[in-house]
């Protein structure tokens, strides 16, 4: 029996095993996956991520959850919350994320995942404020972040998007 540390009626969301390797490296390399980035990741990359991923899990107890359906035991991707050092008006923070897999796409999966995570952050984690960040052309997030309850509070230029033309810049929501 796989150790869920958040569970939802659907999901559960767990550290990261072996056997979420293949699959994840298959999404991150999915143009669709990662439109709203800026670019695809190579399999070596994808693996150094979950590695970050593993090290932020064993130093402060969270991290981006690999996520799976409970009832087919399906990995779908990740949901979480994570700490953000890169240089901004809004960071160091806590932020909260999610990337699926196409096929999880439009069944609420991302919106029941990180609602149990915002209550995780402040009832298991003692994290009192989280923000997430999303690029500009990324409304499918947005509207997440809407719907777990969250605040537009402005927008931020982010260093990894800074010289892609596709996006103006990411913006910030709060609890």
């Amino acid at each position: 029996m796989k150790e869920f540390l958040i569970k939802t009626e659907r999901l559960g969301l767990r550290n990261w095993l072996p056997e979420d390797e293949a699959p994840f490296i298959e999404m991150c390399a999915d143009a669709e996956v990662m439109k709203h980035f800026p670019t695809v990741l190579s399999s070596e990359e994808t693996l150094g991520l979950i590695n970050r991923l593993k090290n932020h899990f064993i130093e402060f107890g969270y991290t981006y959850f690999a996520a799976e359906v409970i009832e087919t035991a399906e990995f779908i991707g990740f949901i979480g919350i994570a700490n953000q050092t890169w240089e901004s008006e809004y960071t160091p923070c806590v932020d909260i994320g999610w990337r699926l897999k196409q096929g999880a796409w439009g069944k609420g999966y991302a919106t029941e995942g990180a609602k149990a995570c915002l209550d995780a952050a402040k009832n298991k984690f003692g994290v009192s404020k989280v923000l997430a960040f999303a690029t500009d052309t990324n409304h499918a997030s947005e509207q997440v972040m809407q719907k777990i309850g969250m605040s537009y509070v402005g927008t931020v230029q982010h260093p990894k998007i800074k010289h892609d033309p596709r996006f103006k810049h990411c913006v910030v929501y709060s609890t």
